[in-house]
């Protein structure tokens, strides 16, 4: 099919480099990369699983996270 587009002038650079570089002609570069954009965009999403890893926060020994009251009432006391 033959149609009119308008690129984006650093768009068209980087697809006369592509076509240069590769040895192909700027129509099989530009048919390519819209292949690939548009399977891109429709293949389904594969979402990584969130991990929460556990770090140490150096609390000093006998502090703890359970109650926030208590640390901040044992962090206000000067330490012997």
């Amino acid at each position: 099919m033959r149609t009119t587009l308008t690129l984006d002038d650093d768009l068209a650079e980087k697809l006369r480099q592509a076509a240069r570089a590769s040895g192909r002609s700027f129509k099989e570069v530009v048919n390519e990369a819209l292949r690939i954009g548009l399977q891109a965009r429709s293949a389904p999403r594969q979402d990584r699983r969130f991990v929460v890893e556990a770090r140490d926060l150096g609390l000093r020994e006998g502090l703890s996270l359970d109650n926030i009251a208590d640390l901040l009432d044992d962090l206000k006391r000067p330490s012997h």
